[in-house]
């Protein structure tokens, strides 16, 4: 069986970082399957992923001269090995509302997601019950010190093998230097039919603004809030002078149905992003 590995390699953008990168493979007899790279505000990316034939890879070979040529480049460089027939491993991130990890943990035990729950991450304790009562592993992080905590998350998140992240209500914002790491592997859900009302208390906003049609929307995060490409969406027509109150218990329902759905899409590889839109495969 062949050797699999995901490499990433992340710094400041310079000529040269991906044929270097790239020719170390050749060197090391890589067969290179995917290769995404990018450069954002000066800042450069790239996720490798690579095979080997078993008699032709070194791990110590591969891994000492990645070492080497990331202390060169000035790159930060990751090397994760992995089995082609393996769940993906996903994380999810939550505050203090449950119902979106109550429909991830119902989809889940029915089998209706096709993925490993490796961790829950909060910023807070109240979903910690929740969590234990389904045996996964409760990472609670203070975020009054937003580059420590992300810190810590990172290197949880590493240690875990996370392969991507579900913000189930997450109420914290991440920073770029995050979400530069999981790009187009972070799937959020927003309270609003983005384009419109972006940001906190969308709820409120639509409901001041007399609209007629509230719905949700689930999206890969980029590193402009609210802005991410678009996985999924659904809508509910109000009724006459409903209050803000019955307009937020509907709108929960519908959070948790779609970003369930943005979920099993991202699993089933029906989606590709390229100039920053979804398109189903």
């Amino acid at each position: 069986m062949r050797k699999l590995a995901t490499i990433t390699l992340i710094g400041k953008d310079r000529t040269g970082l991906v044929a270097r990168t790239t020719n170390f493979l050749f060197q090391q007899k890589a067969n290179i399957e995917a290769l995404e790279e990018q450069v954002t505000r000066g800042q450069f990316s790239m996720t490798v992923q690579a095979s080997w034939k078993p008699a032709e890879f070194k791990s110590y070979a591969v891994e000492s001269g990645l070492r080497a040529l990331g202390a060169e480049l000035g790159l930060e460089v990751k090397i994760r090995y992995t089995d082609p027939g393996r769940l993906q491993r996903m994380a999810i991130f939550v505050t203090k509302e449950p119902h979106c990890l109550e429909a991830i943990l119902r989809e889940l035990k029915a089998g209706r997601i096709k993925a490993e729950p490796i961790l829950v991450v909060s910023n807070r304790s109240d979903l910690r019950p929740l969590a234990q009562k389904t045996r996964l592993p409760f990472f609670e992080v203070d975020y009054n010190d937003r580059p420590a905590a992300e810190k810590k998350v990172l290197a949880r998140l590493e240690e875990v093998e996370a392969d991507f992240i579900v913000l189930a209500r997450f109420m914290k914002i991440l920073s770029p230097n995050f979400v530069w790491r999981y790009k187009n592997k972070i799937i959020n859900i927003h309270p609003s039919l983005l384009p419109s009302f972006p940001g906190a208390q969308a709820y409120r906003q639509a409901y001041e603004r007399g609209v007629k049609i509230v719905g949700v929307t689930s999206h890969f995060v980029t590193m402009d809030l609210d802005e991410g490409p678009i996985i999924s969406q659904g809508s509910f027509n109000l009724k006459p002078g409903e209050p803000l109150a019955s307009i937020v218990k509907r709108g929960q329902e519908q959070e948790s149905t779609v970003l369930v759905e943005a979920i099993k899409l991202y699993l089933r590889k029906r989606l590709d992003v390229y100039w920053g839109k979804v398109h189903y495969l």
